[in-house]
């Protein structure tokens, strides 16, 4: 998830959690519980700055206590906030591994060089990613599976990715969009 230069989005804050303070936090790290280690994390606007210590693992995500957070209406009033981190506190990842927010505005290319469009945002829904794709000259978004077959190159030098999408993902690519 892209954000302030320089920063990485390693979670966001679900609600309240309990009476003291705690949040439900949605931790976007390979290792859910690594999102302490790279506290201090920052609103996105790098306007507050919060601690962090996991303190329990709810179905898809953690309480956590964040620095400064003291009971429950302050904690609700983060709902939805997203949480960053500087890029050089995370760790390296392999070559076939991304960050999304490095992801987010390449552009995308078919195998013969045609444009499909521009990475829009990187989502998962617990099977695997998908590459949110927003086509030129159109209002609708086609969801690209993030696979190998799908995806076989990801060039962030270029700041592009080579796509092979399944048949008919794209099939009216050069179809006009149609007149309201």
């Amino acid at each position: 998830m892209s954000g302030p230069e320089g920063m990485i989005c390693v979670g966001a804050v679900a609600g309240a959690y309990g009476v003291r303070g705690e949040v439900r936090l949605k931790s976007f790290c390979a290792d859910p519980a690594a999102i302490e280690d790279y506290a201090p994390v920052t609103s996105e606007d790098g306007a507050h700055s919060y601690s962090v210590t996991v303190t329990g693992v709810l179905k898809n995500g953690l309480t956590a206590e964040l620095g400064g957070v003291r009971d429950r209406d302050a904690a609700e009033a983060l709902k939805g906030t997203r949480l960053y981190a500087p890029r050089d506190r995370l760790p390296g990842l392999p070559d076939d591994e991304y960050y999304h927010a490095d992801l987010i505005g390449l552009d995308v290319l078919d195998t013969g060089g045609t444009v499909l469009g521009i990475v829009a945002a990187v989502h998962n829904h617990g099977a695997a990613d998908l590459l949110e794709i927003k086509r030129p000259e159109r209002s609708e978004t086609v969801l690209l599976p993030f696979t190998l077959a799908a995806v076989p190159t990801v060039d962030l030098t270029a700041r592009r990715v080579i796509a092979d999408p399944p048949d008919g993902l794209f099939a009216d690519a050069d179809a006009p969009e149609p007149d309201p």
